[in-house]
């Protein structure tokens, strides 16, 4: 690892020179790479950097020791300094990781109720409310982009596009089967009832280019949008449904009272679709070999309970239960969202060690 660091560090120095050339903005494109570069070297330099000022102060505090006058003062510099340098150590281990590239792109939250009728419906309006809550604090914006409301409430199914900073980083462990056990509104008996949802968090592509997809490969069909009727009845055929042939993929989009703009909508969730199917498989290819302690994302995996009675939120794949499903449920998902985090950072860090 420490060679890995000193080679950073002659990099960023390297980059800085580079930088700091009079003919540096001629290239606009290569100075963009390089300060992007710059942007993710620094931080782990400035660690670096900092735990090689601990390791001078341990060797100095550590002299100190040999001086009855000192030795006292010694042994609290000494210390301090481990301290220090084993806290650094965890952060460049971390810093090291590998990263991955979709962590800064927006996303895709597709929310479908499963077993449990009407209300696994009211369930998925719940996690979509959640979710809200959760981007509304992280000052992140919400594009709603698809609705099938079910009769009593909540959703058959709900499409919504989030775009801020690290929305796929902090959600992407969302994707999966989410139990809910509570009495519906409905339940005269005042007996528990168990249903379930699944989430689906897709990284949104950068550009339609990103996925590539051929105009012989998809089948566009419009057909009148349904709606409630009277004034606002949709006479034109507005509403658009791609089907993806190789993958069988369909998307329908119809929120939109323009053609044009329900076709641009269901194109990106199309290719969003197809990445995460591609994602997906590469993840399982590589699980062939080391399981992911987090989950494969499969949509059928049950992944988190929701507890009402009892008042807890349990996440499976972690074994983490937290007794404040008010607050989560509000959107307040940072403790578990750190927890998942830092589980699937461990995981790495394990699989390194075994290579």
């Amino acid at each position: 690892m420490r060679t890995k660091l000193g080679q950073l560090e002659r990099r960023l120095a390297e980059i800085d020179t580079l930088l700091a050339r009079e003919d540096a903005t001629r290239d606009m494109e290569r100075l963009k790479a390089l300060s992007r570069e710059r942007a993710e070297i620094e931080p782990v330099v400035v660690r670096f950097q900092d735990y090689n000022r601990a390791a001078a102060d341990l060797e100095s505090a550590q002299e100190m020791l040999a001086d009855p006058d000192m030795k006292v003062f010694g042994e609290e510099e000494t210390h301090a300094a481990r301290s220090r340098m084993d806290s650094l150590s965890s952060d460049l281990q971390r810093l090291l990781l590998p990263k991955d590239p979709n962590d800064d792109r927006n996303i895709f939250l597709e929310i479908r109720a499963g077993t449990g009728g009407d209300e696994s419906a009211l369930f998925a309006g719940d996690l979509l409310r959640m979710y809200l809550r959760y981007a509304e604090r992280q000052r992140w914006q919400v594009e709603m982009i698809s609705e099938s409301p079910s009769d009593l409430g909540g959703y058959k199914e709900v499409i919504a596009r989030i775009v801020g900073a690290g929305a796929y980083s902090k959600l992407k462990f969302e994707s999966g089967g989410h139990r809910v056990q509570r009495v519906p509104e409905t339940e005269a008996q005042g007996r528990i009832h168990t249903s379930a949802c699944t989430v689906a968090v897709l990284p949104e592509a950068d550009d339609i280019d990103d996925v590539k997809i051929e105009p012989t490969e998809i089948r566009i069909d419009v057909y009148r949008a349904s709606g409630a009727g009277g004034q606002h009845v949709n006479k034109t055929e507005s509403a658009v449904r791609i089907t993806h042939l190789p993958t069988g993929i369909v998307v329908e989009c119809q929120d939109d009272r323009s053609q044009h703009k329900n076709k641009e909508r269901a194109l990106k969730i199309l290719a969003a679709r197809i990445k995460d199917q591609q994602l997906r498989a590469q993840q399982a290819k590589e699980a062939s070999t080391r399981r992911s302690l987090i989950g494969s994302g499969d949509r059928s995996e049950r992944i988190r309970t929701y507890n009402f009675p009892q008042g807890r939120v349990t996440d499976h794949r972690i074994n983490l239960t937290l007794y404040k499903i008010e607050q989560i449920m509000d959107g307040d998902l940072d403790e578990l969202t750190a927890a998942l985090t830092a589980e699937h950072q461990a995981e790495l860090l394990a699989a390194l060690g075994d290579a």
